[in-house]
């Protein structure tokens, strides 16, 4: 019964209007601000090292990030530092703005001040903790006393602004958060936000941003998105503030908190790649923004290299990207169903032939290639579980065998038996060895050595073979070269089927390609053998198709 103990923390706002419920998407990007140099980097277990915090710095630049909260320089001398080298190496894109972040005391806000000397533009981020259980258990403090904190954190961020006014042109902008904002009550919460605007009176020409994060998650993401509303409802100054979310993890929704409060009337998230932070992490910027791109708005970050993103991320951090992570992880697009690789399949060919310029390709949200995944490694995925149609795909894409339809489904057979037994996934070169093994120029028991042929009004043909260690000429007519061995081989070898199935075609582009038969048989039990031939010469691949598909039958 230990669930009792637990009751809700949250505020929900008393009947909220939930205007934001009548909207289906999202129309544009928000302003992005990645934190995974601050409130990434400050929980990992071995946080980065200057070169490493450089190399992700220029990561987000290259994805498009154009606002990047750098650190806390005040906490310790790796984040001054770091700033420092930024600033001075001239390391920050001219359309890039850093953010920095600190606490509401005074020797804190002036060591950031301090650091910022030099820089072109930056966004200062204040902060105090705001909720009922912060007031009541950490500080101890009352309402009154928690909003003097952030009336007097912004009233010297004025005064340290004016002197940085004085000795520099640095473009300075304002970012106040009211730390656990989801757990204090909402009336709270905008009445100390209006007094700290009242403090930096923005402009539209100069805009303040008021950060409404989701520290702990304590509620279900509507209930953060009523208060949202609310919050933009009632805002002093709305022209000129930028509302900011800030969402975390806690009960899995981070995602879905983002998406709401941008219906309800947010500008902005502060996220960071893959959803890394305190915790079970932020909000991934990633998920939010490959879901816009999903639906066709432009999210104005370039994640079309996820490879190399995923790649730096876990150097860097020395955290691992989940197989599973929405878009980005190994196995997101890869189908391993039979019923799913099929519809994948058929898919791919009806856009083809259909509608090339959009996407609807069943079990793929994207196509894998915007992020640099292909098709051929990432997709259709072989072991046990596949199906012929996804084994048929993976032979065509990869290797240009073209199976016959009823084909695939031996061969599918086949392929699975091997994943089966080998307790293992097949990668495509296993496959095209396991469908040459088994179906293609098969020689035991029959073996071709040689055929010659003449034509009068039928082919005659004298077949040269080998069975059962005797070598044989076998001849007979027929109304073409197949037909006539196949007749040769009934009237001398006594063998009994009925040739149901031929497809040809050639299995490479130029004038030495090679050509690809296909032969499918009934035999007296009226069960199908089915075997391929390949050859320079197309007669010759069809003869050895045949060939296989008897050798097989006798398997």
């Amino acid at each position: 019964m230990n669930y009792q103990k637990y009751t809700r923390q949250y505020y929900p706002v008393p009947d909220a209007p939930a205007r934001w419920m009548r909207k289906d998407h999202i129309e544009k990007a928000p302003v992005w601000c990645s934190v995974d140099l601050r409130d990434g980097n400050q929980s990992l277990i071995v946080p980065m090292d200057l070169e490493e915090k450089l190399e992700f710095f220029q990561l987000l630049t290259r994805v498009g990030f154009k606002e990047i909260e750098i650190g806390f320089p005040a906490a310790s001398e790796t984040e001054y530092e770091f700033l420092r080298e930024l600033i001075e190496r001239d390391l920050i894109p001219d359309d890039v703005t850093i953010q920095v972040l600190t606490q509401s005391r005074e020797h804190i806000i002036r060591k950031t001040f301090e650091c910022l000397r030099g820089v072109k533009k930056a966004v200062v981020h204040l902060y105090n903790s705001t909720s009922f259980a912060q007031r009541q258990q950490v500080f101890r403090k009352s309402k009154e006393e928690i909003l003097e904190i952030a009336v007097s954190g912004a009233k010297l961020f004025n005064d340290l602004a004016e002197e940085f006014k004085q000795n520099s042109d640095t473009d300075l902008r304002f970012e106040y958060s009211p730390e656990s904002f989801t757990g204090t009550e909402p009336d709270y919460a905008l009445e100390v936000c209006n007094a700290v605007l009242d403090v930096w009176k923005p402009t539209p020409d100069h805009k303040a941003i008021i950060n409404l994060p989701v520290t702990v998650e304590l509620s279900m993401p509507h209930v953060y998105a009523n208060q949202i509303e609310y919050m933009c409802d009632h805002l002093k100054y709305r022209d000129a503030v930028v509302v900011s979310l800030h969402p975390h993890n806690d009960r899995g929704c981070a995602v879905a908190d983002s998406e709401m409060g941008l219906l309800a009337g947010a500008d902005r998230i502060e996220g960071t790649l893959f959803g890394n932070g305190e915790r079970t992490g932020n909000v991934d910027i990633i998920t939010l923004a490959m879901n816009l791109f999903s639906q066709g708005v432009d999210p104005e970050l370039d994640f079309s290299d996820m490879p190399h993103i995923c790649e730096v991320y876990e150097r860097v951090t020395r955290m691992k990207v989940y197989d599973r992570q929405p878009y980005a992880g190994k196995l997101v697009f890869a189908a391993f169903s039979g019923s799913h690789q099929d519809a994948i399949a058929k898919g791919m060919k009806w856009r083809q032939e259909n509608d090339p310029g959009h996407w609807t390709v069943p079990y793929l949200p994207i196509d894998p290639t915007d992020v640099g995944r292909v098709y051929e490694t990432d997709v259709i995925r072989i072991n046990s579980q596949s199906g012929k149609g996804g084994i048929g795909y993976l032979l065509e894409q990869n290797y240009g065998y073209i199976l016959p339809p009823k084909m695939k489904e031996a061969v599918g057979y086949a392929v699975k038996s091997v994943s089966d037994h080998a307790h293992k996934e097949l990668s495509p070169a296993e496959v095209l060895e396991t469908f040459q093994r088994q179906f293609v120029n098969v020689n035991e028991p029959l073996q071709l050595f040689d055929f010659n042929d003449t034509r009068t009004t039928e082919i005659y043909t004298v077949v040269t073979v080998k069975i059962n260690g005797e070598q044989k000429e076998i001849d007979a007519k027929g109304n073409g070269r197949l037909d006539a061995v196949s007749n040769a081989l009934k009237e001398h070898l006594g063998m009994a089927y009925t040739l149901h199935t031929y497809t040809e075609h050639a299995l490479q582009e130029g004038s030495t390609s090679q050509a690809v038969a296909y032969v499918g048989v009934t035999l007296p039990d009226g069960k199908t053998s089915w075997g391929a031939g390949v050859s320079d010469d197309i007669i010759a691949a069809s003869i050895q198709a045949l060939f296989s598909a008897i050798n097989r039958s006798k398997g």
